[in-house]
C-alpha cells in the first residue's frame, strides 16, 4: 500500500501566496501521494485558545504544535512553515522517518544575522532557533502535545521541545531540509529552502537567493493552458 505524505503547513493571512506556492512546489516534484492541511487560525478556533504573544511573528507560531493532535496521534506528519520552497521529491524526506525518534528536525546552530524580519517584525533569538520550522512528527510519541499543553505551555517550552522526556528523542535531519536563505550560502543541493527573513512576495526580499525559483513556481501555478 502506498503511503501518503501528510503535510501540515502554517498559514498566515499576510502570506497567502506563500502557502499555495509551497504546495505547488511539493506537488510538482513528488513521486508519492500528498495530503495538505493548512493550519488556519479561523479553522482551529474551537480547539486553539491561547492568546497571541506580542513576540510571535506569524499566526502559526504556536498552532503548529497541534499537528499530532490533528493527526489523532497516529502515523507520521510533516509540519513546515509556509515561507519555503521544495526543490526535490518529498519522498526523499519521507524516507528519513526513524521510529527511534518522537520528532525529527534540522538542528540549526546559528545566530540570526538580521534584527528584523518581514513587516518590521522583531527577529527573536533563542536556543534551538528555527528547529521547529520543519518537524517530522512521530505522532504516537508526541502525546504530551494535547490541547491543554499546546494552549498553556510557554513559547520556549514548545519551540525548544521541552514536551519530550529527553533530547535523545529528537532525530536530526540533514541541513538541506531546512536551508535558511540569507543565513546559509547558496547550495544547489538545498532540498527545502526557507525564506526566514521574508519571502520574495514582499518587495524588499524579491531579489533574495532562490527568489527566481519561487516566482517561476508561482507562474507555473497560475498558468492556464489554452485548449
Amino acid at each position: 500500500m502506498t503511503e501518503i505524505a501528510n503535510v501540515f503547513i502554517g498559514f498566515d493571512t499576510k502570506e497567502v501566496a506563500a502557502y499555495h506556492v509551497l504546495c505547488q512546489s511539493i506537488l510538482e516534484k513528488s513521486s508519492i501521494p500528498v495530503a495538505f492541511t493548512p493550519i488556519v487560525l479561523s479553522n482551529v478556533g474551537n480547539i486553539f485558545t491561547r492568546e497571541r504573544n506580542a513576540l510571535q511573528s506569524t499566526e502559526f507560531s504556536f498552532s503548529r504544535f497541534l499537528v499530532p493532535y490533528l493527526s489523532n496521534f497516529e502515523g507520521w506528519s510533516l509540519f513546515a512553515d509556509c515561507d519555503m520552497l521544495m526543490r526535490t521529491d518529498i519522498a526523499k524526506l519521507w524516507e528519513l522517518k526513524d521510529d527511534r525518534y518522537a520528532a525529527m528536525c534540522v538542528k540549526h546552530d546559528y545566530v540570526p544575522k538580521v534584527e528584523t524580519k518581514f513587516l518590521g517584525q522583531v527577529q527573536t533569538k533563542y536556543e534551538k532557533k528555527n528547529w521547529s520550522s520543519v518537524i517530522l512528527f512521530n505522532n504516537a510519541k508526541c502525546r504530551k502535545l494535547d490541547l491543554d499543553y499546546v494552549n498553556t505551555a510557554t513559547g520556549l517550552e514548545l519551540h525548544q521541545f521541552k514536551w519530550l522526556e529527553s533530547e535523545e528523542l529528537i532525530g536530526e535531519l540533514p541541513p538541506a531540509w531546512n536551508w535558511l536563505v540569507n543565513e546559509y550560502e547558496h547550495s544547489d543541493d538545498a532540498s527545502l529552502v526557507h525564506f526566514t527573513d521574508g519571502g520574495p512576495y514582499f518587495e524588499e526580499y524579491k531579489n533574495d537567493d532562490y527568489a527566481e525559483e519561487w516566482f517561476a513556481t508561482r507562474e507555473r501555478m497560475l498558468h492556464v493552458q489554452q485548449r
